[in-house]
């Protein structure tokens, strides 16, 4: 038996490296250039991220509908390009100064001619812009209702997953088990599906709706009459007169850098070595499944000069975790009902957010007031535990700032510095130096005493709360060589406070380092190199008393990747992970993986990603973006030994009618279950199906 299984992982092995080999012998032959794909960097940005796949996927979401409805560089305004998250401030204001300029355009090249903008820029945002015929006036800027309905874009997508290995949750149980233990059983069949559906107008008007219910949850059943377990719709409506925008049903928003509120996106920090400065946003629309991190109500922006105002309220229900008292413990986030007890949690809290900002700007200066109040309708009152001792103990809450940034050429200066109701201060400040569009330089201070409380902010942070850090973070961006180009980081961070799994004030190293060498566009090699030092408490089986003692985190990678003549794409990669803890045996990782892509001029592309991985223990695991289907993202991380193989296809049946379909299989080599509870599968394979179809009209 044993040997049986040695083989067979001897076979798997042999089939891995020859795999590879095909690949690598593929990167020999002739190329034809193609331009760079920014799916590339929001996969490098996922996997520097690797926690914050949501936030992820809402950036990926919003590049792929403005990739789908490219911008017209005639008639584009500020507030839209401050919008696209792949621009930083600076460049925003290069790029309009240059079209005011040399308006009207004749062809998105000349882009290339825009100071500031780096040709590695330029190449990156050429899918989301168009030239159009004239420059818009303001009557053709109006909204008129015929046009809406003549020239509107309608969009329909489903998508349906099935893991087709069967799992714990969904097994036979009789009803005396199931008295005793309702939570065995999920109460949904064992599929996920969504519905998704929206309407564009040129930049005037959107709408949409989501319906959606993850696997296990109920889906039209007796004693389950509300269909979809999650619904959500909004309208957004744009360019009134003084009223630029307005937002009904699900919205995201920011202010400031972030430190009293943003359920928007927060790049990584290797983002952040030439992308630093954040700026207040305007509404946009929570198209995502994901069932938390929007507001729900209305929202408005209006301008009058140099001045714009935003006010926003937001009104739901939200999943909570209850004490016996009826207080809030913690915030349900997964967005899962697949239980009784999962089920009790559904909605069992109403949230009610109100807020507003105000924005002065004058040529190069900004200046902007903030402030949010938060309620719910039961007490917030975690279990006190000494770390969180300073966290916020009340039904309600209000938070103010004052953000600001001030800019020359190449040069930036911004921050922001907030108030909590119990009158504790947060500050971040930053500024970036680039000379010249192959170098950068930036700078951040944050301070986050421990006790500021704002349950809305989301801020550059090591930690998951914008509390108890003070950090300094240094980055920078530059290319010694024409095909070569550098981005690094370092990050000092010091927790005053205790936190969870740490009974001592600690302190934190954060530190990057990527190359990457371009042979031509569409071929080329990087090494990237993570170190993360933090502090944790520990029992030695030789010591009597628990300490707090430091772990250090090793993650190396080297990837290779072709573009090749006919739409193919070649792309191996090997990653390292080494876990160190003092006192203790170091646990290590290793992966090897060849991704495949073919996208062509047919109707039919695909992708197939194969990986061999051997990890010591989840402290030591490795993650790897995995291409999905559509908006869909897929990050896994990989522990034990095994392989992973998935294949994904799309086929465009039509101009307007899409179907793609991927399936991912994943062997462990050294566990007999997968998976724990009513998730756990009862041998050491997985099999996942996922299906999704897109149909414009």
């Amino acid at each position: 038996m044993l040997k049986t299984k040695t083989m067979s992982i001897k076979n798997y092995t042999r089939a891995l490296l020859l795999f590879i080999i095909v690949g690598i012998a593929a990167f020999l032959h002739t190329i034809q250039a193609q331009e760079t794909d920014w799916r590339v960097l929001v996969e490098q940005m996922a996997e520097e991220e690797e926690p914050r796949a949501g936030a992820i996927e809402n950036l990926y979401e919003e590049l792929l509908y403005l990739e789908n409805n490219p911008m017209d560089l005639n008639n584009v305004r500020r507030d839209q390009l401050e919008r696209f998250p792949l621009l930083s401030l600076e460049e925003v204001n290069s790029l309009i100064d240059f079209l005011e300029k040399n308006r009207p355009l004749y062809t998105v090249y000349e882009l290339r001619n825009v100071p500031r903008l780096d040709h590695r820029t330029v190449e990156l945002i050429l899918p989301f812009f168009r030239v159009g015929e004239t420059v818009e006036t303001q009557a053709q800027a109006r909204v008129r209702p015929a046009d809406i309905l003549k020239w509107g874009q309608h969009e329909a997508q489903v998508r349906f997953d099935k893991t087709l290995t069967p799992r714990a949750g969904y097994g036979e149980f009789s009803d005396s088990i199931l008295e005793r233990y309702p939570n065995r059983k999920y109460r949904g069949e064992d599929f996920y599906t969504s519905l998704r559906y929206s309407f564009r107008y040129r930049d005037k008007v959107q709408m949409g709706f989501t319906a959606e219910k993850d696997a296990g949850e109920p889906f039209f059943k007796a004693g389950y009459p509300k269909g979809y377990d999650h619904y959500g719709a909004h309208l957004i409506v744009r360019d009134m007169g003084r009223l630029k925008t307005v937002v009904l049903g699900d919205y995201r928003l920011s202010f400031g850098q972030g430190l009293v509120l943003n359920n928007d996106f927060v790049g990584s920090k290797a983002w952040s070595t030439d992308n630093v400065s954040r700026r207040t946003q305007s509404p946009k629309r929570h198209f995502s499944t994901a069932e938390n991190g929007f507001f729900r109500g209305a929202a408005a922006v209006f301008e009058f000069g140099d001045i714009s105002l935003t006010a926003f309220y937001s009104n739901r229900r939200i999943d909570t975790n209850l004490n016996d008292e009826g207080e809030i413990t913690s915030f349900k986030m997964d967005g899962l009902h697949r239980t009784p007890l999962e089920m009790e949690k559904r909605k069992n809290t109403r949230e009610q957010v109100g807020g507003a900002n105000i924005n002065w700007r004058h040529g190069r200066f900004q200046v902007g007031l903030s402030t949010i109040y938060h309620r719910y309708d039961r007490m917030h009152n975690p279990t006190l535990r000494e770390y969180n001792r300073y966290y916020l103990r009340d039904s309600a809450n209000l938070n103010a700032s004052i953000d600001y940034s001030y800019q020359l050429p190449g040069f930036i200066v911004a921050g922001e510095t907030a108030l909590a109701k119990n009158g504790a201060i947060a500050t971040l400040n930053l500024a970036q130096y680039r000379p010249t569009g192959n170098l950068s330089f930036s700078l951040l201070h944050r301070y986050y005493p421990i006790s500021y409380n704002a349950l809305y902010a989301q801020a550059f942070s090591e930690g998951s709360r914008v509390q108890n850090e003070h950090g300094l973070y240094l980055g920078a961006g530059f290319k010694p060589l024409p095909k070569v180009s550098v981005n690094t980081y370092i990050d000092l961070i010091r927790f005053p406070w205790l936190k969870s799994g740490v009974d001592t004030p600690s302190s934190a190293v954060d530190f990057y380092l990527l190359g990457t060498y371009t042979f031509s566009r569409g071929k080329f090699l990087e090494a990237r190199y993570k170190y993360k030092q933090k502090e944790k408490n520990s029992t030695h089986p030789d010591l009597d008393t628990r300490l707090v003692l430091p772990y250090a985190t090793h993650k190396l990678r080297l990837r290779y990747s072709h573009d090749h003549t006919g739409g193919w794409n070649f792309r191996t990669t090997v990653d390292l992970a080494r876990y160190t803890e003092e006192l203790s045996p170091a646990e290590n990782g290793y992966m090897i993986s060849q991704g495949i892509a073919y996208r062509g001029k047919g109707r039919l592309t695909g992708d197939a990603y194969l990986a061999w991985f051997s990890a010591d223990t989840y402290d030591a695991r490795l993650y790897s973006y995995e291409r999905n289907l559509l908006s869909t993202f897929y990050m896994p991380s990989f522990y034990g030994k095994g392989t992973r193989l998935a294949f994904s296809a799309k086929y465009q049946i039509t101009s307007k009618l899409a179907f793609s379909a991927k399936a991912g299989y994943t062997r462990y080599f050294n566990r007999d279950t997968i998976g724990s509870g009513t998730e756990q599968i009862d041998g050491n394979s997985r099999l996942d199906l996922f299906t999704y179809l897109v149909w414009k009209f």
